[in-house]
C-alpha cells in the first residue's frame, strides 16, 4: 500500500523533483538513465504504468485520493503519495495540477536505432523540434497512425518533457522511440547512413524546386520507409533535404504554403503507412 504524507512545508527536499528542479535538471540528476521525469494526470501516468515505467513519487491533491487518482494509487504500492489541497500544490508548483495527479518515474534506458527499427517499416525521424507542444502532436498521430518507431535527433526537445508527455496524452508511452546520435554532429550524414544500412529509404518533408508530392506511388512502394520531419519556422537543414532519398510536399492550396510541423506528420504518416 502507498505511503500517504500530507503536505505541511513547501520546503519539504523530497517535493523538489515536482517544485525546485528544471527539465534539464530532472533529466542530468546522475546519468540520464537515472534520470527522472514527471507524468500528469491519471490517464497518462496509467498509461505510462502500463508500458513498464517505473513510478518514484506522486503528488496528489487531496480529492484525487479517492477520485480519479484512486486507479493510480492502486497501481503503485511501496512508494511515497504526498497530497495537499489543491491551492497549496498551486502554490507549490506554481501551476494548477492537470486532474490534480503528478507522478515521478524513472527515465528508462533507451534501445539502440538498430534495436527499435529490427522489424519496423515506417520510422518518424524528428529533425530540431524544439516545441515540446508539437514533439508531444507528433507522438500521437505516430501512435494513431500507427507509425513503427520515432528517432529523434540531437537538436530535439525531449519527448519525456512534462508538456510533451501531457500533450501527447501518454502515447509517448505506446510509440517505440530513441535518440539517433547523443551530439548535433551525428546528424545527419553519419544518422543517414545509419538508416540506410538498415535499409531504409530516406524521405524529407520539405517544400522545393524538386520535391515529389506525398502522393508519389514510389513512395507507398518503399518496402522501408523514414520519414524525416523537421523543426517549426525553418523546416528541415539543406543537408539534411540534399543527404535524403526523396524530397516531399504536401501540395498546398488558397496559396497557403506550409502546415505546421505537427499537422504535416499526420498527413504524411496517413499517407506514407505501411500497406
Amino acid at each position: 500500500m502507498a505511503t500517504i504524507i500530507e503536505v505541511t512545508n513547501l520546503s519539504m527536499p523530497e517535493l523538489e523533483p515536482f517544485t525546485r528542479l528544471t527539465e534539464a535538471q530532472l533529466r542530468n540528476r546522475l546519468e540520464p538513465e537515472k534520470g527522472i521525469f514527471i507524468a500528469e494526470s491519471p490517464k497518462v501516468i496509467l498509461r505510462a504504468l502500463d508500458a513498464g515505467y517505473e513510478p518514484v513519487s506522486l503528488l496528489m491533491e487531496h480529492r484525487q485520493l479517492t477520485g480519479q487518482g484512486s486507479g493510480v494509487l492502486a497501481r503503485c504500492a511501496d512508494i511515497p503519495v504526498y497530497t495537499a489541497s489543491r491551492e497549496l500544490l498551486a502554490e507549490l508548483t506554481g501551476y494548477p495540477l492537470t486532474r490534480g495527479v503528478l507522478c515521478a518515474m524513472r527515465r528508462p534506458k533507451l534501445p539502440s536505432v538498430e534495436e527499435l527499427c529490427a522489424d519496423a517499416r515506417r520510422v518518424a525521424v524528428l529533425e530540431g523540434i524544439v516545441d515540446s507542444t508539437n514533439i508531444g502532436a507528433i507522438f500521437r498521430s505516430a501512435a494513431a497512425l500507427n507509425m513503427d518507431a520515432v528517432l529523434v535527433t540531437p537538436t530535439c526537445s525531449d519527448p519525456l518533457y512534462r508538456r510533451a508527455v501531457r500533450v501527447s496524452m501518454g502515447t509517448i508511452f505506446q510509440v517505440p522511440w530513441t535518440r539517433i546520435g547523443e551530439e548535433p554532429s551525428q546528424w545527419p550524414d553519419a544518422g543517414l547512413r545509419r538508416l540506410r544500412s538498415l535499409g531504409f529509404r530516406t524521405a524529407a518533408m520539405a517544400l522545393s524546386d524538386d520535391s515529389v508530392s506525398i502522393e508519389d506511388p514510389r513512395l507507398l512502394a518503399e518496402e522501408r520507409l523514414a520519414i524525416v520531419l523537421g523543426t517549426e519556422g525553418d523546416g528541415l537543414a539543406a543537408r539534411t533535404i540534399a543527404a535524403c532519398d526523396y524530397t516531399v510536399r504536401i501540395p498546398m492550396a488558397h496559396e497557403v504554403d506550409s502546415l505546421n510541423v505537427a499537422a504535416a506528420s499526420a498527413v504524411a504518416f496517413w499517407q506514407l503507412r505501411a500497406r
